[in-house]
């Protein structure tokens, strides 16, 4: 049946009416507009709570009355796939917000896919220099030379152990071990076994923050030719590193290990915490937890074991602030990440919370006096960043995987080492084009 013309255009009117409210709608929460008053409004997407949000809000009130002409909107987004989702549509529709909080390690694949704002040089007339932060900050903010991310913050890996199971056993609580070897000797001596249950383990060496990225640095390898760019997973140090793992899940039976580590819960029911075992490798960020639930505990933090118990050294993550590819208010966004990258933002920032990504900022904290923190910021000058690369996720989970059917005994380490490098170098070959 022909629909009759004269009931079109309001139609047609309606939805019209309904398109720029939506349009409306989007805008305020994108980029920001003008505030009134001649001041420009920064629109800032954030997955802040507690501590980090009280800290980020100081942040912006010191900001604030340094640059009177800009009024910053801080607007909440779940910190979750779904709320990247959502910035990348903001981007693609091109009405982002001006600046978004944003984990460093998804730089690579964001810059690579054209999503955020080139800021070299906006940060070389402004004297932001890379020498100011921990070298793996500004590399992991960077994407092929070129300065994508402000470094917010950081954190470190140590080997934690509980020094009254030390004592216990017969070991030094003021010699924690060094090399691969006293680490091995250490766990046989504190695990205890009940047929196939653990009451208590020594160590599991992919527990927690054990990742392969953690031993095979450890191990002296590396994961990214720096000449070619290729990954190489493959490097015999790595897969030296996947062997000892794969050794020691033989030697204890992973399958137990699986129905130990299983049952660990929640951070209150952390198995380190409880006592139930005596050593893990784990961050700064686990403190707290220790702090809350079992202030108590007797425990110290070293640096990961290697082979030789010499050239220590971690792998460090965190947060950054970019301005989207899109964005209304670039110069005035700048002002705000100039002002959170420098020293006087990062010291309001990191306060009680994180470690800063600048040195003298922790300094002022007294993070070097304290016995536990002072072996994280001690570490940092040695710490890597995970490649920056566009598949820097794919290849983290190829690991994963590589990890877990090696230590289960589906493949030998360098034959899963040698599928995830082929997969991810593949996966690669398409930005070369």
């Amino acid at each position: 049946m022909r629909r009759s013309k004269k009931f079109a255009f309001p139609i047609l009117a309606y939805f019209l009416a309904m398109l720029l409210l939506l349009t409306a709608c989007s805008t305020k929460e994108g980029s920001g507009d003008q505030a009134g008053e001649g001041k420009t409004t920064v629109t800032m997407w954030h997955g802040l709570t507690s501590i980090d949000l009280d800290n980020m809000n100081k942040v912006v009130k010191a900001f604030e009355e340094k640059n009177p002409t800009i009024k910053m909107k801080l607007v909440y987004t779940e910190s979750s796939e779904g709320s990247d989702q959502k910035l990348l549509t903001a981007v693609a529709g091109g009405n982002p917000p001006d600046v978004a909080l944003f984990d460093r390690f998804k730089v690579g694949t964001w810059a690579a896919q054209g999503s955020l704002t080139d800021l070299s040089s906006m940060a070389a007339e402004s004297g932001i220099r890379k020498e100011m932060y921990y070298p793996f900050a500004w590399e992991e903010s960077s994407y092929q030379g070129k300065l994508y991310a402000m470094p917010m913050d950081t954190d470190s890996r140590l080997l934690f152990y509980n020094k009254d199971h030390f004592k216990e056993v017969g070991l030094d609580p003021n010699k924690p071990p060094q090399t691969i070897a006293e680490l091995e000797a250490a766990a046989e001596k504190l695990t205890i076994k009940e047929g196939k249950r653990f009451k208590r383990i020594g160590f599991i060496p992919w527990y927690s923050q054990g990742w392969l990225y953690t031993w095979g640095w450890a191990f002296g390898g590396e994961f990214k030719d720096a000449a070619t760019g290729k990954i190489t997973a493959n490097d015999p140090k790595v897969v030296e590193a996947l062997q000892w793992m794969t050794d020691f899940g033989k030697k204890y039976n992973v399958e137990d290990i699986a129905g130990f580590t299983s049952a660990a819960g929640t951070e209150e029911m952390d198995p380190f915490i409880s006592g139930q075992i005596s050593m893990k490798i784990t961050g700064n960020f686990t403190v707290k937890g220790i702090e809350k639930f079992k202030p108590d505990l007797n425990y110290g933090v070293a640096p990961i074991p290697t082979p030789t118990g010499t050239n220590f050294t971690t792998w460090s993550g965190g947060g950054s602030a970019i301005i989207p590819k899109g964005a209304k208010n670039v110069a005035a966004a700048w002002k705000f990440l100039e002002f959170l990258g420098k020293e006087e933002g990062q010291t309001l920032l990191n306060a009680d919370s994180q470690i800063s990504v600048i040195d003298s900022v922790n300094d002022k904290y007294g993070y070097k006096d304290d016995p536990i923190m002072k072996e994280f910021i001690n570490i940092l000058p040695n710490s890597h960043n995970r490649p920056v690369i566009p598949e820097g996720q794919l290849l983290w989970n190829e690991l994963a995987s590589a990890t877990e059917k090696a230590t289960r005994g589906n493949g030998t380490p360098k034959e899963n080492l040698d599928r995830v490098t082929e997969t991810v170098n593949k996966a690669l070959e398409k930005y070369d084009k």
